[in-house]
Parts: structure tokens; sequence; C-alpha cells
């Protein structure tokens, strides 16, 4: 395929779905991810989309929000391998809040196998999930229907919140940064997103690496206020992603890596090209909390978090090793 066919090919994509992954642009257009790079850099100059950090969006991306049929099909697996590790923070008989977007829609169909857990969400595609479960109680908030992402925003939906306590929530958004946090394009979205947060004692982000580094128009969840990010191991090529998540590890940011190297699912390795990003878990007190239980967070089952400085040490001793004998072969 010639360049100019395989740009056509990639700016009908993007306009078809207003974002769309580098992996997929380039399994779609049977190429490399780095010559797929170079066509989005000439499609950029032209005007005619915007980079995003693994993916291209349509220009004007910072107000922009793509529909469920959009998101719905972009990164799937990496979705479904942060939603594995994500439950399994899940214990049995717990309260939680869900927010909504196709990632959380993903962690409640495995959410429906936990046993007296309750789920306060705002998000029609979480509470279909979790419809026939028969163990598990949906708590749907008020409000105003969001049709482009089938979730409840408003007055209603905020009102609805007010008073709640449980122990963790679950969010995902359109853009993360260590700088401003979680974000997202929607006022109305991010409004019920930070009623969500109040109610909760710990706040858990799902977001895949495509959204590492993007940053979007409203702020839903400030980096301080953040205790984990479960994500999927950025390719190798993307230097930036991984910068962007050793500076949320710097600000006190737990961060599991699902699906990553070449272990089981679910298992964070050393990332590749020698790159390194720091998964141990901040000591008691390292963090401002906010009102929670003031206890250290539960260590994640099915990602590699380490409980100590020490072993923090050792763990990265062993990464720098297992690196230094890659480079060797």
């Amino acid at each position: 395929m010639f360049a100019a066919e395989r740009r056509q090919l990639i700016l009908e994509m993007v306009r078809a779905n207003g974002a769309v992954s580098l992996r997929e642009l380039a399994r779609v257009v049977q190429t490399s991810e780095v010559t797929v790079r170079r066509d989005v850099r000439a499609l950029e100059a032209e005007g005619l989309l915007d980079r995003r950090h693994g993916g291209a969006v349509l220009p004007g991306g910072f107000t922009r929000e793509s529909g469920f049929p959009q998101k719905s099909h972009l990164a799937t697996a990496e979705k479904t391998a942060i939603a594995d590790v994500a439950a399994g923070l899940v214990e049995e008989g717990e309260a939680i809040v869900v927010g909504a977007g196709t990632t959380t829609q993903e962690l409640a169909r495995r959410l429906a196998r936990v046993p007296g857990l309750t789920v306060v969400t705002n998000s029609l595609l979480v509470a279909q999930a979790l419809a026939h479960a028969n163990r598990v109680e949906v708590v749907m908030t008020g409000g105003t229907l969001r049709g482009s992402n089938y979730a409840l925003v408003g007055s209603g939906a905020e009102q609805s919140l007010q008073g709640l306590r449980v122990s963790r929530a679950f969010l995902s958004g359109s853009g993360l940064t260590a700088e401003r946090g979680l974000s997202t394009s929607n006022m109305l979205s991010a409004s019920v997103d930070r009623a969500l947060v109040q109610a909760a004692a710990e706040v858990v982000v799902l977001a895949d690496h495509t959204k590492l580094g993007s940053d979007t128009m409203f702020q839903t969840v400030p980096t301080d206020l953040i205790t984990r990010l479960v994500t999927d191991e950025p390719p190798g090529h993307d230097d930036r992603a991984a910068t962007e998540l050793q500076a949320l590890a710097d600000q006190g940011v737990q961060i599991a890596v699902a699906g990553a190297g070449s272990g089981s699912p679910g298992t964070a390795e050393a990332p590749p090209s020698g790159r390194q990003v720091r998964r141990d878990m901040p000591l008691p007190g390292q963090r401002r909390t906010r009102g929670g239980h003031g206890k250290p967070a539960a260590p994640l089952r099915g990602a590699a978090v380490l409980p100590d400085q020490g072993q923090a040490q050792g763990q990265a001793q062993q990464d720098r090793a297992r690196v230094a004998d890659l480079r060797r072969r």
C-alpha cells in the first residue's frame, strides 16, 4: 500500500471512530507502528487529525468526546486485562462506586461473581452488566441520561450521592497526566465523577496506555487523590507514556500494570527497552488522606505491587539485573 493510500485509510478510520490507537491502525493497514506514527505526524501537520499518546483523534480533541460505539472498539484487549486486575481489589461484602465508561463496564462484568457486593453507579452499562448477578445489589443514581455514554448526569445524580460513603471508587476518563490527574471532555460527566470521588475512601483509576499523557478539558480527580492506577504496558517505543507512569508513581500513585511482559495475564514485569516504572506501595502516611480508614491499601491480586521500601529496592535490583541480562543477549 502506498503512503497516500495508507494515510487516506487512517484518516477514514479516525473520522469514523473519533479516536483510534496506533496498534489498531497498524493492524488494519498492515504495516508497523513506526510507519503509522510517521503517517499520523504527516496528517497532523496538515491539520487533518491530532496525535495522542498511542493513537490519533479528530482535531479539537480537547473538547471532543467519542461516543460509546467508538470507544467500545478501542483497546479492547487492554481494557479486558485492566478489568481483570482491578476486579482483584474487590472483596466479598464490600460497597463500592463505579463510574461510567467502557473500561468500567468490563470491570462490572467481573464483579458479578463477587458475593454480597453493593455497587453504586450512574452508568446504565455497569448496571446492565450486573443486572442478573443474584448476589450483587445495584444502586442507581438519579439524574438525566446522556445518550452518548449511557450515563446519568446533572444535579439529580450529584444530589443522590450526598451522604454516601463507600470503600472505593473505580473511575475511568478521557485523559490522565501527573500534572492534572484524571480528566474528561464533558462538564456534566466531570461533575458527577467528582461527586463519586467524594463518596469513596480510595480512588482507583482505570486507564489504558493511550490515555496516559492526554489532557482533556475538565479535571475530575487531581493526582493527589488517586490511590491506584491500573493500566496496561505501554508499547516499547512509547517513552512518553512510561515517563508519565513514573511521574505518577513519584507523586505516590500506586501503579499496577496488567498483562505486562511475557508472564501470565495480570503480571507486571520489567518494561521493555530497559525502562523501569516504580510499582511499589507508598508507606503509610506518605499519601494525603481524605478522611479514609487511615490504613495502607490492600495489595492487588494479579499484579506486582510491593508492600514496603525494602522489597521495592530488592525488586528494582532484580529488574535491573534482568534488563542487563537481556541486553547482553
